[in-house]
């Protein structure tokens, strides 16, 4: 499977952020690549990065989400696409996976929270499963995906091969430019990107906007934790890199044992691993 995973610039409104959209779905689409997953609320914009009220409003999230639908149609290419999202008056960070055909398969919500976000977003509650040309698939949202080792061991041992995780870390006002990927001096992020495919036996691919201060990289990790390519720190473009599945066997987070940790725990609890 050929996979593309797109590291942008910070858009400086949505429509700067649906061009680049459009920038590098089409450039994935030319390679190849049969989706492309996108950095965490990548639309209508990271929060707290000054955009414009107007572009945060549930009508022109649900505009922007169904010209991203357009697009996949376009191109032929699925796309995950991470958004800020109204649910009634509550508002979520999730991500839509779109089909190549252009169609809503569903979406995941950022069930697990940095304290940091809570005045941010309300933290979703479910979890899903996705199948693209026969490859299942999980997503598993920044905070989660490194904190949270269950929200990708959940996906692996319903069978998902792959789990994309958009995320953020990093800033374009301070700090240092790393340049070895998984050096021991680095921010934990990526030993946590390489232990959450190592400790499953599945691919993780993680997704960063290329900022000027990028304290990790977008990256696709092999079943064995190895890094099989990354894209170059601060560096916008698009990763695009050929997987060969038969590595991910998720052979380990199939073996996992729920009943010697749950044990103690309600039924709802144990049943989220059975």
């Amino acid at each position: 499977m050929k996979i593309a995973l797109a590291s942008p610039p910070f858009p400086k409104s949505m429509n700067e952020g649906l061009d680049l959209l459009e920038h590098l779905v089409t450039e994935a689409a030319a390679r190849k690549a049969e989706i492309i997953c996108f950095p965490e609320s990548f639309i209508p914009g990271y929060p707290g990065m000054g955009y414009p009220t107007e572009d945060r409003t549930e009508a022109a999230l649900k505009r922007a989400l169904i010209k991203a639908c357009h697009m996949a149609a376009q191109y032929k290419i699925a796309i995950i696409l991470p958004m800020d999202w109204y649910f009634g008056d509550t508002i979520v960070n999730l991500a839509h996976v779109i089909s190549c055909n252009g169609k809503i398969l569903g979406y995941q919500t950022k069930n697990q929270l940095d304290p940091s976000e809570d005045s941010i977003w309300t933290p979703g509650k479910k979890r899903q499963l996705f199948e693209l040309n026969n490859v299942k698939f999980g997503i598993t949202i920044c905070h989660e995906g490194f904190r949270y080792p269950e929200s990708v061991r959940w996906a692996a041992q319903r069978g998902a091969q792959i789990v994309f995780h958009p995320y953020f870390v990093g800033s374009n006002e301070k700090g240092t430019l790393p340049t070895t990927f998984g050096a021991k001096n680095h921010p934990y992020y990526e030993k946590a990107m390489m232990m959450r495919a190592l400790e499953n036996t599945i691919y993780f691919a993680s997704v960063n906007y290329a900022a000027k201060y990028q304290e990790a990289a977008t990256a696709i990790i092999e079943p064995d934790g190895s890094c099989l390519a990354s894209q170059a720190y601060g560096n916008s473009g698009t990763l695009i890199v050929d997987i060969d599945l038969n590595k991910a066997t998720g052979i380990l987070a199939k073996r996992f044992k729920p009943e010697l940790v749950y044990e103690n725990d309600t039924s709802a609890h144990r049943n989220e691993f059975k």
